[in-house]
């Protein structure tokens, strides 16, 4: 497993497509349980799914229990079932931490697929099938459980119903999650793509799921979601609230790190063959219009305000263009950070100005709309000029919208 992390170089060598397919005859799958003092539960849990796994799962399988620094009984428990079942293991790990224990046996693992989930088995088996066939097809990179899919069924409480559909609220608005449950504790995916995005994650605790979700997302890989049907256990022992917490301080790390470029997003997707599949179609074509759109209408209208408020010291042709250059300024660099995802400061002063030369040829579409106005009704009003004006920045946007997207897609993303 050393060779998987000993250089960036062997982090990014890109997957060979033709060496991913997974024969269904020889395919493996590898169901880890994290635990921390779980002695009451353990042996109910690995019976209970070795059972499952045993009458339904038609891939060679292995369970492992991964004992994350317990302090009772619970390795004990673990080591006399891999006694009594030659498919069931134990890994322990002095350190506590869920993520740790889940990223240390995931990354160990020679199955085809890996999987987890909670020792509580609050998630129905019956879904297990479904969460990792299109693993297994090759249709999708990572599968998860979903309790906030339309045809789930939960029981739960509210307070905890709360909490979860805030928190995936909150990962959809800052971080632009379209996943729909990041912390339902049953999850799987390939292992030639967790061996490609395990090391860039960081959290170790309750966090990892979420941390590994965005990643996957932002990398271009394909999440499945399955409905699952899903019982509270009442006697978890998480901390709600510290969890929380976490999460949220886990959420502004990752944040900043895909704001500011430090993670290597480029070569990660790269890696991982999400470039176009097909040479000359452009990809997120739709997303960046929409993006685009709208950062024009704020700066559209910021450009009316602008242009209105400087029209009696400057004049229409000195507020056209100081309205078009402040807004400028803003107009790029939302462009460069929120349509097309370029970020870190590699190349951006050269990208900047780019930009702003796109958008001078928009000063000058505007200047020589606003003279032949005068030329042609020299009594014009105020509004008729700033009409004028904003039919001429309707159409030089098409233009600025293509030369952006030459601009900005030939820089390095992140």
């Amino acid at each position: 497993m050393t060779s998987l992390l000993d250089t960036a170089a062997d982090r990014f060598r890109p997957i060979d497509a033709a060496a991913t397919g997974i024969s269904l005859r020889t395919a493996t799958v590898e169901v880890v349980i994290p635990v921390y003092n779980e002695e009451d539960d353990l042996e109910r849990c690995v019976r209970r799914l070795h059972g499952y796994l045993s009458a339904t799962v038609p891939y060679r399988w292995r369970i492992t229990v991964a004992d994350n620094a317990s302090t009772d009984s619970t390795l004990d428990v673990a080591q006399r079932l891999t006694r009594e079942f030659d498919n069931v293991a134990v890994r322990h790990l002095d350190l506590k931490g869920r993520g740790r224990a889940l990223k240390t046996v995931w990354l160990e693992s020679d199955a085809d697929v890996v999987a987890y989930m909670d020792v509580d088995l609050s998630t129905d088996l019956a879904a297990f099938m479904p969460l990792i066939a299109p693993l297994f097809s090759g249709h999708s990179d990572v599968a998860i459980g979903s309790r906030l899919a339309r045809s789930s069924r939960v029981v739960r409480g509210a307070k905890r119903e709360f909490i979860s559909r805030s928190y995936n609220r909150i990962l959809r608005t800052s971080l632009h999650a379209r996943f729909s449950d990041a912390q339902c504790g049953f999850k799987a995916l390939r292992t030639d793509v967790a061996r490609r995005i395990l090391p860039l994650v960081e959290d170790t605790g309750w966090f990892f799921d979420t941390e590994l979700l965005v990643l996957a997302e932002r990398a271009g890989l394909r999440i499945h979601e399955v409905p699952v049907d899903w019982v509270d256990d009442p006697n978890s022992s998480v901390d709600i609230i510290d969890t929380a917490i976490k999460d949220l301080q886990g959420c502004w790390r990752v944040g900043r790190a895909l704001a500011t470029g430090a993670l290597p997003m480029a070569e990660l997707r790269a890696s991982l063959g999400r470039e176009p599949e097909v040479a000359g179609v452009p990809t997120g074509m739709v997303g960046q219009l929409v993006r685009f759109g709208a950062i024009g209408i704020i700066c559209t209208l910021a450009y009316a305000v602008l242009y209105l408020a400087l029209h009696a010291p400057l004049g229409a042709q000195g507020a056209n263009v100081a309205a078009l250059v402040i807004t400028a300024v803003f107009n790029v660099a939302a462009n460069r950070t929120f349509t097309f995802g370029v970020r870190g400061r590699d190349g951006m002063a050269k990208q900047n100005a780019q930009g702003l030369a796109v958008v001078g040829l928009g000063i000058a579409l505007t200047s020589g709309s606003l003279w032949l106005l005068h030329q042609l009704l020299p009594t014009a009003s105020n509004h008729l000029e700033l009409a004028v004006l904003i039919v001429a920045n309707l159409v030089v946007t098409v233009s600025r919208f293509v030369a952006f997207r030459w601009v900005f897609t030939h820089a390095p993303t992140r």
